[in-house]
């Protein structure tokens, strides 16, 4: 029963990119508003070069960030 309240998909490395980073989630959602206008990979690749994520990290925000922006 323990496993139904660990997060799935992207979210399940929401805590570790916190702890990695120092930064909430919030923080890493409200940089992808302002690249809507990107794809995906174009997206990954700011975090990386810009924030210094790695590309597991950065993908799964895109992927959320992504989900949560067309439901």
């Amino acid at each position: 029963m323990a496993d139904e309240a660990k997060p799935k998909g992207p979210a399940s490395y929401f805590p570790s990119i916190e702890k990695t980073y120092g930064q909430p989630i919030a923080h890493w959602l409200a940089i992808l508003d302002g690249l809507r206008d990107q794809k995906h990979m174009e997206q990954v690749a700011h975090l990386k070069q810009e924030h210094g994520l790695g590309h597991g990290h950065a993908n799964a925000l895109v992927a959320f960030h992504r989900a949560q922006s067309a439901a």
